[in-house]
């Protein structure tokens, strides 16, 4: 395996809640390196999803929600993208934006959301330095749209 990261068959060892979580088909992605429980993840992408080419491979801890940056539509406008998990590894302090997928945990997304809004200064500045939106309140309508559906709340 390019990444040097053992894992079995169609899945892995999530490093924080131990499960094991398989991959497959069911879960909305092309690439999975996160658990859909606890949300934490594993470094190893280094530039692109799916590269497998980081060092690291330390605990990725999921500390926020962001939008994927979707460029402008044909009036100027920004396009909204979709959900996404930001990590940052406990080893190296790198920072990462993962897809939500579609059996992640939406009760645990929201818990993240939450807990993000307690972050340290240094972090938040390392976001900004990573050009990373921390997504704020004033999101929330649009993340509960991604996440239920428009006009439902769970």
């Amino acid at each position: 395996m390019k990444s040097g990261i053992k894992t079995q068959k169609k899945g892995f060892v999530c490093l924080s809640c131990q499960q094991w979580i398989p991959v497959g088909r069911g879960m909305g992605t092309h690439y999975r390196n996160h658990c859909p429980s606890c949300l934490y993840s594993r470094h190893v992408d280094e530039k692109n999803s799916g590269d497998r080419s980081a060092g690291c491979h330390g605990k990725m801890e999921p500390i926020g929600l962001t939008f994927k940056r979707e460029g402008w539509d044909k009036y100027g406008k920004i396009r909204q993208g979709e959900l996404m998990i930001i990590h940052r590894c406990l080893d190296c302090n790198e920072v990462s934006i993962n897809r939500i997928a579609a059996d992640d945990k939406t009760k645990k997304i929201l818990e993240i959301f939450e807990e993000s809004k307690k972050l340290d200064q240094k972090i938040k500045d390392l976001l900004t330095e990573s050009e990373i939106r921390l997504l704020e309140e004033k999101d929330l309508q649009e993340i509960k749209n991604q996440l239920f559906g428009k006009g439902k709340t769970s």
